[in-house]
């Protein structure tokens, strides 16, 4: 991944160095479970798991060779240790280190993400709650609907979070699994306890079934989660574009001192950060359909999705947990002009309530379809003559005989909008 989209953390756990790290570590573990039952001699063991090393740049020396990244590893690695070398990847086949090691570091790479995700939802839901009855204008097909709050908005947005964040749980417990089953997955050469053994001890779960790798219908949930989280994001952050536009300017992007919008017009302030995320959400999603592709290899295995997995698992999990950060600051840092939000209501002359004047007047003892055939050739009147929709409801005589003027006053205030609100931000929790 570009160093410009990763943080330090996870980057360090897809390194050479953290991956081969995990390799020895699944063979050292696999060690102790054979001295476990008293297959191998502990003393060879104790001096595997004090001596055995390796060097990256002798492991890539080595592969230049032998065409095969584990067998490099595996010599590598045995050139650091006496006569107990032989002991080095004993019933193993390749899978069983990769894949157990790629599960333990899935399991470091999702304790920051989850850790990223309830970071961001406290962020959301600190900020919805600020702007709970922000009062604003809510739109359908781009176009005014009727009243709503910034806090509700943002309230979804929580809401959306929280079954990620579900989804999340569960996926991430799909991958972080492990196998040592063998070439084709019968434990022919491996009894099952040795992969119990070394699941227990890096923390992960041990595959009930596997074949000679770990089945990728797990990684496909996973990957789809992953996208389904950027999408989230992209979703919100389509949301501060839209109302970052300058005929509208309800909110805006913290915009630094010294920071440039553009390299001709020095007016420029544009949601570079919501754009930024919804670029590297079309990434993601790419990714999500390679892990799809990966799921039907033939037979017991073949090593087609091998080449893809070294691309999408490290810079998936890095693309997120840059994503949660940086979407999180724009949030958190978020200027909102609630000015701005009333000033846009009163740009379509009042429109807006008109469905409260027709419950209304259907309130009043008019049939429904009376109702909106009297309200709408004015809501039509209005639009199209750029004239308040207010005076055209007190003009009309039909109207006034069943509405006072203060029951019309009361039809065009936008705080009845916001009677519901604390009820929809208790069912929420927040």
């Amino acid at each position: 991944m570009l160093e410009r989209y990763s943080r330090p953390e996870m980057a360090n756990i897809w390194s050479e160095e953290n991956k081969y790290r995990a390799w020895l570590e699944v063979e050292i573990l696999a060690d102790e479970a054979w001295a476990e039952l008293g297959e191998i001699p502990k003393e060879d063991v104790a001096k595997i798991r004090a001596n055995a090393d390796f060097d990256v740049e002798r492991i890539l020396a080595i592969e230049k060779e032998t065409r095969h990244d584990v067998v490099a590893f595996t010599r590598a690695v045995s050139e650091t240790l006496g006569e107990e070398r032989k002991w080095v990847h004993y019933g193993l086949t390749s899978t069983d280190v990769v894949d157990t090691a790629y599960g333990y570091l899935y399991k470091q790479a999702n304790d920051i993400i989850r850790r990223d995700l309830e970071n961001f939802i406290q962020i959301v839901a600190e900020k919805a709650r600020e702007h709970k009855m922000t009062i604003m204008m809510g739109r359908t097909h781009g176009v005014h609907a009727e009243p709503t709050t910034f806090g509700l908005k943002l309230a979804t947005w929580y809401s959306e979070m929280k079954r990620n964040q579900e989804r999340f749980e569960h996926a991430a417990a799909g991958v972080e699994a492990g196998k040592i089953s063998g070439a084709v997955g019968n434990f022919a050469n491996i009894p099952p306890f040795v992969e119990e053994y070394v699941c227990d001890k890096l923390g992960i779960r041990p595959q009930e079934i596997s074949t000679q790798v770990l089945p990728r219908d797990l990684h496909a949930e996973y990957f789809a989660v992953l996208a389904s989280i950027a999408t989230s994001i992209e979703r919100m952050a389509t949301e501060i574009r839209g109302l970052q536009k300058s005929e509208q300017r309800e909110v805006e992007e913290f915009f630094a001192k010294g920071q440039k919008g553009s390299s001709a017009m020095p007016h420029k302030r544009n949601p570079i950060g919501s754009e930024n995320m919804t670029g590297l959400a079309r990434v993601i999603r790419g990714h999500m359909v390679t892990a799809y592709e990966n799921v039907a290899l033939w037979h017991e295995r073949d090593i087609s999705h091998s080449s893809a997995e070294r691309i999408i698992t490290p810079d998936t999990t890095i693309l997120i947990n840059y994503m949660l950060n940086r979407f999180g600051n724009i949030v958190k840092n978020l200027t909102v002009f609630p000015e701005n939000m009333i000033h846009n209501m009163g740009s379509t002359f009042g429109l807006i309530f008109s469905q409260r004047v027709m419950l209304k007047l259907i309130e009043k003892g008019m049939t429904r379809e009376g109702a909106y055939d009297l309200v709408q050739p004015k809501t039509a009147y209005s639009w199209d003559n750029q004239v308040d929709f207010k005076p055209l409801l007190e003009a009309d005589e039909e109207v006034t005989s069943r509405l006072t003027q203060e029951e019309i006053d009361e039809l065009f205030n936008p705080v009845y909008y916001t009677k519901r609100v604390d009820d929809i931000f208790n069912r929420l929790g927040l």
